[in-house]
């Protein structure tokens, strides 16, 4: 009897010693707790873009990334860029169909990124020329744009997560 229960003992120490554990790396630096994102400057003519872009990007850094808003003077880490192209109306794919004349198009949106720890001054992480692509059918390149955005924010916080 004892023996079994000095052996369920030992067996159950070595099952709780098994559950501690942690990750290392992938977690942001100790010293970010706040973001600030600086709406991107434009060198294209779609003035949407830029709100759409900035909107979508400090809603998603702040909630995926578990940051609070902050001014730039004020935050911990800045994220900044510049919209360098905005191509709408690439052609996709066409109908064969001579009665359809509906077709698949594609925006496409290229930026330059990067996130800076205002702390240390350090870069944390950037990327020239990130392209996010939307397609879209025919008179409805609000969507291809909205996807393209998309695209951009989620690549810029996976970006960020593997560096960080």
């Amino acid at each position: 009897m004892r023996r079994s229960g000095a052996s369920a003992l030992a067996l159950a120490v070595l099952a709780l010693a098994g559950c501690n554990y942690g990750f290392a790396g992938g977690g942001l630096p100790p010293n970010i707790h706040s973001v600030a994102v600086v709406p991107f400057d434009n060198d294209t003519p779609s003035p949407n873009v830029q709100s759409e872009l900035a909107t979508q990007l400090s809603r998603e850094v702040e909630s995926r990334l578990g940051l609070r808003p902050a001014s730039e003077s004020r935050a911990d880490a800045v994220v900044r860029g510049r919209i360098t192209r905005f191509d709408v109306g690439i052609p996709v794919a066409y109908s064969s169909q001579p009665n359809n004349t509906t077709a698949q198009r594609e925006v496409r949106i290229t930026v330059d990124v990067e996130i800076l720890d205002q702390v240390t001054g350090r870069v944390i992480w950037s990327r020239k020329g990130l392209v996010g692509t939307g397609t879209y059918s025919e008179r409805d390149e609000d969507s291809g744009r909205k996807a393209a955005e998309t695209k951009i924010v989620n690549d810029i916080i996976a970006g960020a997560q593997s560096q960080w």
